[in-house]
């Protein structure tokens, strides 16, 4: 934890916390195609509840899939 406070402050980004990166992860796979189980088995999350707590999916985004 100590190594990502330094990286933190180093980058100038003081209010990023680790929970912000699981939460962007999880985004960034279903923005590339991976599915709900699949998403949830490598986040290791066991309820699809878990997941979706995690995903904020952009509405463009959504928009843009669905062209």
């Amino acid at each position: 934890m100590m190594r990502f406070k330094r990286a933190r402050a180093r980058a100038g980004l003081g209010d990023l916390h680790i929970h912000d990166l699981r939460h962007e992860a999880t985004s960034r796979f279903f923005e590339k195609g991976l599915n709900p189980m699949q998403a949830a088995t490598v986040k290791g999350h066991k309820t699809l509840q878990m997941l979706k707590r995690y995903t904020h999916l952009k509405a463009e985004d959504l928009a843009r899939m669905l062209d």
